[in-house]
């Protein structure tokens, strides 16, 4: 323990992934809490802003830029513009820095703070653990959202279990202006059908059918998502749902921001997806959700509070999602009948809560 602290200037470092960023926010929740009066601070990698720039806990973002940096190793100049932004952080003058990645970058980042207090995890990966002076035992906790939230133990900070999102007032107005564009007035599902492994994404034939059996529950369809790399694949996908469900489909992979994708969900009658950031957007934007597991652990990174929502068939012992060898064998085992009811049993849930909304 450190003592009752009420540091001035507070720094998360988050940088990464999309999906991991949306659920670090409980961590800034609970610090904004404790420390009302501090100035709190997130460093985020470029392009993912949207996910927290307008969460009313937060002061300051400091962007990350991943990608132009990307070669420092290689390029000379690289690394001098590396080794700029690294002491820039210094100039924040923060007191207090939680490293919330555990990686070696993002410990490279703490230690280049300055700051007094640096708190991360004591088993991070790649000698992270060097960075910090206060090192916490996070294996306690089974979710990855409690093992960042117990690196607050040591400042004596109770959590706040709040994975609330904001979205950002220009992505709705965006929205809103292409859905009038789309002609979409009825109410809508989200499908994010597509991951960077593809042993984490269900199959397109299972989709096909789960499309059959609940096409009558969305009078707007189904809306797309994914990422520009991605858009050859959802197009196919999206052009099966259409012929062989009978679907109208928007496939809006690769047209849209964080932001943009943030107000898509929250507008959303239901989202669906695989372990992916939408999930993730989802859980801190109303919670309608669900989501299929196959290679990966929902106790340990499934949507967070939601464990009821996910369907999941636990792999073979010694499994790896990321082993190019495993294709969708995982995926393929969750029986669509399973999604179906899944999808059915939350859909009856929101429309509960939406009735108690208009009566309230």
């Amino acid at each position: 323990m450190v003592g009752k602290l009420m540091p001035k200037r507070v720094l998360l470092i988050r940088p990464s992934a999309l999906g991991d960023v949306c659920r670090t926010v409980p961590v800034l929740t609970s610090l904004a809490r404790a420390w009302p009066e501090a100035t709190l601070g997130w460093v985020v990698q470029d392009g993912f802003e949207d996910a927290i720039r307008c969460h009313e806990d937060l002061d300051e973002v400091l962007t990350f830029p991943r990608k132009a940096l990307a070669k420092w190793a290689t390029r000379p100049q690289v690394l001098m513009r590396s080794l700029g932004w690294m002491r820039s952080l210094r100039k924040g003058r923060w007191d207090c820095v939680i490293d919330c990645q555990g990686l070696m970058r993002s410990a490279l980042m703490t230690r280049a703070t300055g700051a007094a207090l640096r708190v991360g995890d004591r088993q991070a990966r790649e000698g992270a653990w060097l960075a910090y002076n206060h090192r916490v035992d996070t294996t306690g906790a089974v979710h990855t959202v409690d093992r960042m939230l117990e690196l607050l133990k040591p400042l004596q900070i109770d959590p706040v279990k709040d994975m609330q999102l904001k979205v950002p007032p220009e992505a709705k107005s965006s929205w809103s202006s292409r859905r009038s564009e789309l002609g979409l007035n009825g109410s809508y599902f989200v499908l994010a059908a597509t991951t960077r492994w593809p042993s984490k994404a269900w199959p397109a034939d299972h989709w096909v059918e789960w499309a059959r059996s609940v096409g009558g529950m969305t009078d707007g369809g189904l809306v797309l998502l994914g990422s520009p790399t991605e858009r050859a694949t959802v197009e196919s996908l999206a052009t099966r749902l259409t012929n062989e469900a009978g679907m109208t489909v928007h496939n809006l992979a690769g047209e849209t921001s964080v932001g943009e994708m943030m107000a898509v969900i929250e507008s959303a009658r239901l989202t669906l997806a695989n372990d992916t950031a939408a999930l993730h957007m989802a859980v801190g934007l109303g919670g309608r959700c669900v989501g299929l597991f196959g290679p990966t652990d929902p106790d340990v990174v499934g949507p967070y509070g939601l464990r009821e929502r996910v369907v999941h068939v636990s792999p073979p012992p010694g499994v790896n999602y990321r082993d190019a060898r495993l294709g969708d064998r995982c995926m393929r085992m969750i029986p669509v009948e399973q999604v179906v009811e899944c999808t059915r049993q939350v859909w009856d849930e929101t429309q509960l809560d939406a009735v108690a909304q208009v009566n309230a």
